[in-house]
This record gives C-alpha cells, structure tokens and sequence, in this order.
C-alpha cells in the first residue's frame, strides 16, 4: 500500500497537479492506511487559523503588489542612479540594491524579474555592461531579499517553525548585508573592467530623486521603527503598510486609480490564497509525518551516518539547494521546515539560524540550474535561452554559494543582534 500510494503521489506531481492536492492525498494516504484519527489535523489547522502573526502574510503581500504596480521602481532606480551611479558598476549595484529592497516587500521573486527587469537590463546595455553579465546580475537578483524584512517567507518560517518573527527579522539583517556586499563588489570590478558608462553625480539630479521619493523613502522606516521599538506588533505593522501605501501611491502620487485596485488585490489574494492553500493541507501532512515518527526516523539514520555537526551543515545545505531548486520558495518552506527543525535541534542548531541558512538556500535554489524558476521567468522576460542563462548565472552562484558556507559555519552572522 505504501509504495503503491508513493508512486501515485510522484505520478500526480509528474502530470502537473497542483501542489496542494498532491500534498492533501499523501497526508489523507498516511491517516487511512494506519487509521489515525482526523482529529489532530483539525486541531493543527485551529492552530495555524488563530495565529496572531498569519494575517501580516496577505497584507505585506498586497503592500507589495500595489507598490510594483504603481511608479516606485522607477522612483526607487532614478534615486539610486542619481547617488550612486557614478560608481564604478554603479548601475550594477544599483540593480542589486534595488532588486533586494523590492524583493523584500513583495516576497515574490518572480515579481521583481518581471517588475525590473524591463526597467533596469536595457539601462544596463546602454551603459555597455556585457550582456551575459547583465543577464545573470537580473536573474539571480530576483531573490536577494529574502533575508530582509518583511520579507514573506521570513514570516511564513517563523509561523510553521513557532520561531520569533522580530528575532528573524533582525537575523537576517548581517547575512543579507554580506550577499549583496560581495555581488556589488564583483558587480563593481566587472563594471571597472569594461569601462562602462558612467553619469556624473549632480546635485540637482539627487535633490530631484529625493523630492521624487519624498513620500516613499520613510516606509522601512516606519514599519521596522513600529516593529522594533515594540509601537507595533507585526500584523499591526503590515496593516500601517497597506494604509501608508494606499495613502501614498493612490492618494497622493496618483499612480494607481481606485479602479486599477481590484487587479492588484486579486494577483495579491492569488498569490496568498495559494500559500495559505498549500499551508494547510501541509500542517496536517506534517501531524502525520510526526505521528509516524518520520523526523525521528531520519535522526537516527543520521546519527548513524553523521557524527560531526559540520558535516551535518554540509549535508543540510545540499538537500536545501537542491529542495529550492525543484519545489520553489514557498512550498519548501511549508513542507520541509517541520521536519527539519526537529533534525537541527539534536545538532544543537539555533532555530533562528536555521531560518537563515534555510532561505540562503532557497534564494541561491531559485537560480540554480536545471529547474531554478528564476531561470524560466528571465527566459520569458529576457527572451533569451534557459541554456544562456545557465551560463550567465554560474559566477554569481558561485559568489552566493560562498557566503552561504560563511553564514552556515559563522553563526555570530545570523545572531549577532539577538
């Protein structure tokens, strides 16, 4: 029976069923065949509805949706460019900053390709960064703010690992810091290399961006002010957000009618609906895994196998990279986080580290060759081959697959303001 139902759980994902019914028929298989009551699914999912800190997921969601459909990014680049573009890969390392910060407010990698990317790679040809370079700074730039917060999978490995959501928030300051710090370091040194153009730094261009984003430029401030001084808590933060944007992108800047709204708020719930969908069919898969002393089974194997807690490091990150790369951000987190936590717990791991190099692994997994989906979403966006990609992603893997290794083995990185 159960190879008979792994098997049509592997088909079911080979055909292209939705992820949630996939994980839903696996959960159901596991309870039937060892009759387990439905009762402890029900009271997990009780659980997951009455979580104070779920409600921030949709609305820094939304946030996020309404910000990239109105001007900001143009406002965000042009204010960038105007301070730093007379850098050596000024432009590049505008392109990291900005994807990172838009990164953190939508949570949707895929977005800030699509949002950006039209915006920033024809800059970058016109300044004469090579196009293979241009090609990989963008795509693997879709996941630089994972770390940063509010980011929403942050949030969403805080609410299935029970972790502290403002002690993740500050963790992934340092780490995020260190992996654009060293792409803008090579993004500098490529840009130094081919003698790209560079425009000059004036005042009134800078006073212009500035007046431009007047509005914009205090919103990390206010919602990690509220956050951190303890004014507000996360879901009251997300709702300040949401208001704060509204105000300023439809009230004062005039970017989004009242009637554009209802598209935004629809590829917003879209996006959260799915990830609330997969979340609770995923806790109680979870609860049977557990009742089946799955994690305790894998413990033992690597108690086995694994004595060293470094190797154990070196193990968790391969499964990791390879888990973002075939399953994606989201559900990644929703399904291996239960099963990990326990694992890391015996190796003395800190959960709120773990969080960290859990993300660094799914935000290096979303680039990385075969299936990475940043790979195929620069394709449509770029026009240009999976195959080009590959190729053009492989010094800036490399890069990020070394701070990975820095942040796993230096955990003072992760809990340094903890």
């Amino acid at each position: 029976m159960g190879l008979l139902s792994s098997i049509l759980t592997v088909f079911l994902a080979l055909i292209g069923t939705p992820l949630f019914v996939v994980i839903a028929f696996s959960g159901m298989v596991f309870l039937f065949s060892n009759g387990i009551d439905l009762t402890a699914m029900i009271i997990e999912l009780y659980k997951l509805a009455h979580t104070p800190t779920l409600v921030a997921i949709p609305l820094f969601s939304l946030a996020g949706y309404i910000l990239a459909a109105s001007k900001a990014p143009d406002r965000l680049v042009r204010l960038s460019n105007a301070l730093l573009g007379w850098l050596p890969g000024g432009l590049a390392v505008i392109a990291l900053g900005v994807s990172a910060v838009f990164t953190a407010l939508t949570g949707a990698t895929g977005l800030t390709i699509i949002a950006l990317g039209g915006l920033l790679f024809p800059a970058l040809i016109i300044q004469h960064y090579p196009e293979k370079f241009s090609l990989g700074l963008l795509t693997t730039s879709g996941t630089l703010g994972l770390l940063f917060p509010p980011s929403l999978p942050l949030i969403l490995y805080g609410v299935v690992a029970q972790t502290s959501i403002d002690q993740l928030f500050l963790a992934g300051i340092l780490p995020g810091l260190l992996i654009v710090l060293l792409l803008s370091l090579y993004s500098a040194l490529k840009g130094y290399q081919a003698r790209v153009e560079r425009p000059k730094f004036t005042f009134p261009e800078v006073a212009g961006a500035l007046w431009g984003s007047v509005w914009e430029i205090p919103l990390p401030f206010v919602v990690l002010g509220g956050i951190y001084t303890g004014f507000v808590a996360i879901s009251e933060a997300a709702v300040l957000t949401v208001l704060y944007v509204l105000i300023v992108e439809v009230g004062i800047y005039r970017d989004i009618k009242i009637r554009e709204l209802f598209p935004v708020i629809l590829k917003s719930t879209i996006l959260v609906g799915g990830i609330l969908i997969i979340l609770g069919v995923s806790f109680g898969l979870t609860n049977t895994l557990i009742n089946e002393e799955i994690p305790m089974k894998i413990l033992n194997f690597l108690k086995l196998h694994v004595q060293n807690h470094y190797t154990f490091l070196l193990w968790l990150n391969l499964f990791l990279l390879g888990a973002g790369c075939l399953l994606g951000t989201f559900p990644a987190l929703i399904i291996l986080v239960p099963l990990i936590v326990p694992v890391a717990q015996a190796y003395d791991l800190h959960p709120v580290h773990l969080g960290i190099i859990l993300l660094t692994n799914l935000e290096i997994g979303a680039s990385l060759p075969p299936l990475g989906i940043n790979l195929f979403i620069s394709s449509i966006r770029f026009e240009r081959s999976v195959i080009e990609l590959y190729r053009a992603s492989i010094p800036f893997i490399l890069i990020l697959l070394l701070t990975l290794a820095v942040i796993t083995y230096l955990p003072v990185i992760s809990l340094f303001f903890l």
